[in-house]
């Protein structure tokens, strides 16, 4: 197993849509979940995508630790999605801090459906079929969106609440105001 390096925004590889997998069972689709298991734990993050490690292929790994889960979700262990298709539930989203391993150092307020459905294949070429919602959902679509060339600030709605991750840390009602604020400022 390696770490494998993470490729920034900016790099071509994140900017383009990612191919699908053919052979869920090829040993070179092994090697490289064992790597980004591996690449995913150095860094810390909760989920990475295939082509944050340079590979345009349509896989992705992720997991909420149970300190991260919201009140009435639960902990998901480590789970491997390969052509992972998503359908959400509702038209209902709401937004929520996100960071990026290939964004570093900063956040920004995204919107994400509140409740979705997934579709794919596990690491052992079995059919996935689950519904998600929480941060289980913010997840899965944020990574999912990395094999569609997307990056989480194309799907921020406000660039001013695009920051560095010290002053939200520090700062958090500064980084991102009350709507009542921002309502009638000059």
């Amino acid at each position: 197993m390696a770490i494998l390096k993470i490729a920034r925004m900016g790099h071509p590889v994140l900017r383009r849509p990612a191919q699908p997998i053919t052979d869920p069972a090829a040993p070179e689709i092994t090697r490289l979940i064992e790597d980004m298991i591996e690449t995913l734990r150095d860094a810390g993050g909760l989920g990475l995508a295939a082509p944050q490690v340079h590979v345009p292929l349509r896989l992705v790994i992720f997991h909420v630790p149970g300190d991260r889960a919201g009140p009435g979700e639960s902990a998901l262990s480590l789970t491997i999605l390969m052509n992972p298709l998503i359908e959400p539930l509702g038209p209902e989203q709401n937004s929520d801090w996100e960071g990026c391993l290939s964004v570093p150092g900063l956040r920004g307020q995204v919107p994400r459906f509140d409740r979705i459905r997934y579709l794919g294949l596990d690491g052992e070429g079995k059919a996935v079929d689950r519904e998600a919602s929480g941060l289980h959902a913010r997840v899965v679509q944020h990574e999912c969106d990395h094999l569609d060339g997307i990056l989480y600030p194309r799907r921020m709605t406000d660039l001013g609440l695009l920051t560095f991750e010290s002053e939200v840390k520090h700062f958090p009602r500064a980084a991102n105001p009350p709507p009542e604020a921002d309502e009638g400022a000059a």
